[in-house]
């Protein structure tokens, strides 16, 4: 009985993931969004990630403070300029990791 309850939540565990990616694409697919559209897209990736990271950079303990002076934001002012400079994933995540390292040293 345990078992049917798990593979039944695993698979409306991904039908609730894969639907709502799966209708955008069925519904867009052959039509021509407006450039406009499309580069306003092209933010979202960005947008989410900066949602997602800066509070953890920028704010510290547990009723969340305001703290810009931590190794984060040393180690991620420069990461940030390589990845502008460089526009290489591989590039920004190594550049990430040894200025991590670095200022770990510090």
């Amino acid at each position: 009985m345990v078992e049917i309850d798990y593979l039944l939540m695993l698979t409306a565990m991904g039908a609730v993931t894969y639907f709502p990616r799966m209708m955008p694409l069925l519904l867009l697919a052959k039509r021509e969004l407006p450039t406009w559209f499309v580069e306003w897209l092209d933010l979202i990736p960005a947008a989410i990630l900066s949602a997602l990271l800066m509070p953890a950079l920028v704010t510290t303990g547990t009723p969340r403070v305001l703290d810009l002076v931590n190794p984060e934001v040393a180690t991620a002012i420069p990461v940030f300029l390589v990845a502008i400079y460089t526009r290489s994933l591989g590039g920004t995540v190594l550049a990430g990791m040894g200025i991590y390292w670095l200022a770990g040293l510090f």
